[in-house]
């Protein structure tokens, strides 16, 4: 059992090698000029230009109107990713908080009507959710952007199991120190909830860094692209000497990748404890 140890931490490191190496070999290549980039392909190694490159992308006015900058866009997606995980807990927390300690007659008929938008995710909906938020006069604006997404029963799922779990004695001393539906939701479930909501703030956030099919659909005025919807706009429009400026592109890349792995990073025991602690 000893012997297999070495063996283990080889094939760990090798798996975590192959993970890192292309956020490497992309942080190492943004540092390059174009040109060298061009000519010479990837670089493991580090460049000159790390602060001209990433100056340019984080300030210099670009884009068809040259009005948008790198943190402009990187707001714009931390509103999108942090608006989208608030918005989604708070809706999800009071969705299972209702259908687990209120039980009505159609708690669990209507638990299963949330469950089945598992099975439609935006993608699916995507032009009567565009047709909506037209209606509405909300294209090209952050409630555009976040409301539809939060059309899902990923968080209420997870809720309503974990609020399943906490013993119904808690409930009846709530109630015998006089403590209302609100009361009890604010003093007791939101503090037994801490590591969950940790963890499902992680995933929502992530999941609405990434998105990228609905801001490019939502977005057409450019003070409101995000980080994954103006990575593709900057290496078109940003060129010089026909040389697309791929030091640029990487380093939006790399720059798009920082935020999602330091929120797991800083949230991972949380992130751990919450989907697998069970004793309540």
């Amino acid at each position: 059992m000893h012997r297999s140890r070495p063996i283990d931490h080889v094939v760990l490191i090798l798996g975590a090698l192959f993970l890192v190496l292309p956020v490497v070999v992309a942080f190492m290549t943004s540092t390059h000029s174009a040109a060298e980039i061009h000519r010479r392909g990837l670089q493991i190694l580090p460049g000159d230009d790390f602060l001209a490159t990433y100056g340019t992308v984080l300030t210099q006015n670009g884009g068809f109107t040259g009005q948008i900058t790198g943190l402009r866009m990187l707001m714009n997606s931390f509103i999108l990713g942090i608006g989208f995980a608030v918005g989604k807990i708070v809706l999800s927390m009071m969705a299972a908080y209702a259908l687990v300690y209120f039980r009505f007659r159609a708690a669990t008929f209507m638990f299963w009507i949330i469950f089945t938008t598992l099975l439609l995710p935006l993608e699916v909906r995507i032009m009567p959710s565009y047709g909506v938020m037209s209606d509405l006069g909300l294209l090209n604006s952050y409630t555009g952007l976040i409301v539809p997404l939060l059309a899902s029963a990923t968080g209420t799922f997870y809720f309503r199991q974990f609020f399943k779990s906490i013993p119904d004695e808690l409930t009846e001393a709530a109630r015998i120190d006089g403590a209302g539906p609100l009361r009890f939701f604010i003093d007791v479930i939101i503090p037994l909830s801490k590591t969950m909501i940790a963890a499902i703030f992680i995933i929502m956030f992530v999941y609405g860094w990434n998105q990228y099919l609905w801001p490019m659909l939502m977005t057409t005025d450019e003070s409101f692209f995000t980080l994954m919807r103006g990575i593709k706009s900057i290496l078109q429009v940003w060129v010089g000497s026909q040389i697309p400026d791929y030091n640029e592109a990487f380093a939006m890349a790399v720059l798009a990748i920082i935020p999602p792995v330091a929120v797991v990073v800083i949230f991972q025991r949380w992130f751990i404890k919450g989907l697998t602690e069970s004793d309540k």
